[in-house]
């Protein structure tokens, strides 16, 4: 009996041990009260002073494999911080959300960063607040950007570049606005070709600043053209039709293509109803306005300036374009003549 006695606390020391070794190995075991009876180790008491052992233990293997549970943990791990962490996406939605608080909806700003793919957000940011700060609207903006992506590849340096020169010509905030609307190109354009488009209307068509100022501003496509048929069609207008610099600016002349305006005021002069005025601007009938002979349709300036069918407008059209023809012919081939006797005058 007094063996027995002192073997009775061994036992439940044994069975505290025990249960704290499979808790260790085994976390989903901590739960006493769910615990089978089965997982529990048969244990075998021998005499005193030899080892305990364990006769049999039956667990399940994910449960007695630790080290391959704790992978399984680690990965799951990095599984969820990758999902926390994507500085790109953070990136992009304040970038989307500063657009928004610009005044852009949902539906331009997935336009805008679809339209330059290669054009990183914030540089589409960037620009697109230097625009604002031009005093433009969202919606005006994105239709420029639209008509020309281009723009969302300039940097802010050459953004405030362009600006700065662009306001020296006298487009300020207001006449800056129009000009980006009808001819965004004026902000990716070389600025030797800007310079010689101001030069010719400077120095060879003889425009004052403030005239060039509102010439930009009422025809931006000007920016645009080509020097040499710029200074072409002024003179046309100063010496064949006897305008004034102040008439050319006002009624948009140097918007038109030079073969509109050859034809309706040919026209009108062959039918007796437009003459040149002299050189105190006189003219013995009364010229049409400017504006009813450009600034309409055709079939308007057939029916109110010139009364005439449109037949006989057409048939005008062709032989005009013949005359032409003979006259560039006749002048290439008095070229040709002018190079053949310079070159016999210097064999003699």
């Amino acid at each position: 009996m007094a063996v027995l006695g002192r073997r009775v606390p061994d036992w439940h020391r044994l069975m505290t041990r025990s249960w704290t070794c499979l808790a260790r190995q085994t976390p989903h075991l901590r739960d006493r009260k769910r615990m089978s009876p089965s997982l529990f180790c048969k244990l075998s008491t021998v005499p005193s002073g030899e080892n305990l052992q364990e006769s049999s233990c039956v667990r399940p293997k994910t449960y007695v494999q630790e080290p391959e549970y704790r992978t399984h943990l680690v990965q799951c791990l990095h599984k969820e911080q990758k999902t926390f962490v994507d500085p790109k996406s953070i990136e992009l939605a304040n970038i989307i959300s500063s657009l928004q608080d610009m005044g852009f909806d949902e539906a331009h700003i997935n336009s805008l960063l679809s339209i330059q793919p290669s054009v990183h957000p914030q540089q589409l940011l960037d620009i697109i607040s230097e625009f604002l700060l031009l005093g433009l609207h969202p919606e005006p903006l994105f239709m420029a950007l639209k008509k020309s992506p281009q723009l969302l590849k300039l940097s802010p340096v050459q953004m405030k570049k362009r600006s700065s020169y662009l306001r020296k010509l006298g487009l300020g905030e207001g006449k800056l606005k129009r000009v980006l609307h009808s001819c965004p190109e004026v902000f990716t354009m070389r600025q030797r070709d800007i310079d010689g488009v101001v030069r010719v209307l400077k120095e060879r068509c003889m425009f004052t600043a403030q005239q060039i100022t509102e010439l930009l501003h009422r025809c931006p496509g000007v920016f645009q053209a080509d020097p040499s048929e710029l200074e072409y069609k002024f003179q046309y207008a100063y010496f064949r039709m006897g305008l004034k610099h102040l008439d050319i600016v006002k009624n948009d002349f140097l918007q038109y293509s030079i073969t509109k305006i050859k034809q309706r005021h040919m026209y009108l002069e062959r039918l007796g109803q437009y003459q040149t005025p002299d050189k105190k601007g006189q003219t013995q009938i009364p010229n049409p306005l400017l504006k009813d002979i450009l600034r309409v349709s055709e079939a308007e300036f057939l029916a109110r300036t010139a009364r005439s069918s449109a037949e006989e407008f057409e048939v005008f059209k062709k032989l005009l374009d013949r005359e032409e023809e003979e006259s560039e012919s006749h002048a290439s081939e008095e070229e040709e003549e002018d190079d053949d006797d310079e070159e016999d005058e210097e064999q003699l």
